[in-house]
């Protein structure tokens, strides 16, 4: 079976840490172009050269925006997953080094080097994404899929403003240029990732299995642990490893529905939240394909493949 073929716009952050365990162990990977989002650009660019380092990988990473593209945001993720993103571990400085080509620059050159073969994989705000398709319009007819870990498709949130999900609601205005400009993607939303969070004694065994990937992320994880603990979310939740086993394998999906998706930018309540036009009033042509239902058990063997530890418990 031929290998997955990746480029992956990331935040490291703890569930981008474990996504981009999966990309490597599931697929090739053509780069990582890395934004702000859960934690600062400083600190999401050093994880993720430590992430390089940890799987001895020559992954180029390119470096993106550091703020939104239009209006500040008012909140990061560093009280989920630790001021550096990696739950304040104090790991030591990562030996790669970054691109000097910018992110956005590089997804439009690494896209025309390979029309109709990557998968992009957005697992951060989309500002990068936002800011290529500014540059070059074209960019979706490169690109063999699309699929966003975003969103919240009927309101459940996971940010200070109750509809938004924390990507979309980081940077609305680029999630408003890219699902305006790609005629189709694969959405996972937050509300997926809730349902398929894995129960926590059985993680605990994958960890226990795993090799030196698994010793890793139960160091990073052990601050978003607390955070999910402390505020009653049930479970161990891998939002943006959901959205990566979309990505390499689709079959993984059992159930989604296409609908039109649009990003409120200005509602005072509302601003970031997903509309979803689930009864088709605005007759508007869908441009989402949003996950519902997926094979849990193909996700569990997923996971645990990315960590060292047995494909069956």
């Amino acid at each position: 079976m031929t290998k997955p073929q990746l480029l992956i716009d990331t935040d490291p952050g703890v569930d981008d840490a474990l996504a981009i365990l999966m990309a490597h162990a599931h697929g090739d990977v053509a780069g990582l172009s890395v934004a702000a989002g859960n934690v600062g650009l400083a600190h999401t660019m050093r994880n993720a050269l430590t992430l390089v380092d940890l799987l001895g990988v020559r992954t180029p990473v390119f470096a993106g925006c550091a703020t939104p593209l239009v209006r500040q945001s008012d909140e990061d993720a560093a009280f989920v997953h630790g001021s550096d993103g990696f739950g304040d571990i104090g790991f030591a400085e990562p030996i790669a080094t970054a691109q000097e080509e910018v992110a956005a620059q590089a997804l439009l050159r690494l896209t025309r080097e390979r029309p109709g073969e990557l998968t992009l994989v957005a697992l951060a705000p989309l500002t990068n994404l936002a800011l290529a398709l500014r540059l070059d319009p074209t960019l979706p007819e490169r690109v063999a899929r699309l699929v966003v870990m975003g969103g919240a498709v009927t309101g459940v949130g996971n940010t200070g403003k109750v509809p938004a999900e924390f990507n979309i609601g980081f940077d609305p205005e680029a999630a408003h240029v890219v699902f305006e400009s790609f005629p189709q993607f694969d959405l996972v939303d937050w509300e997926a990732t809730l349902r398929y969070a894995f129960d926590d004694t059985q993680f605990d065994r994958w960890l226990a299995a795993g090799d030196h990937r698994a010793d890793f992320f139960g160091k990073v994880f052990g601050t978003a642990r607390t955070f999910n603990e402390a505020h009653a979310r049930r479970g161990v939740i891998a939002a943006d490893a959901l959205a990566m086993a979309v990505a390499i394998d689709p079959a993984i999906v059992t159930r989604a529905e296409r609908r039109h998706v649009a990003v409120e930018l200005d509602g005072s309540l509302t601003r970031g939240a997903t509309v979803v036009d689930w009864a088709g009033r605005s007759r508007r042509e869908p441009n989402a394909n949003i996950v519902l239902e997926i094979d849990a058990e193909r996700f569990a063997a997923m996971v645990r493949h990315a960590l060292g530890a047995p494909t069956a418990s």
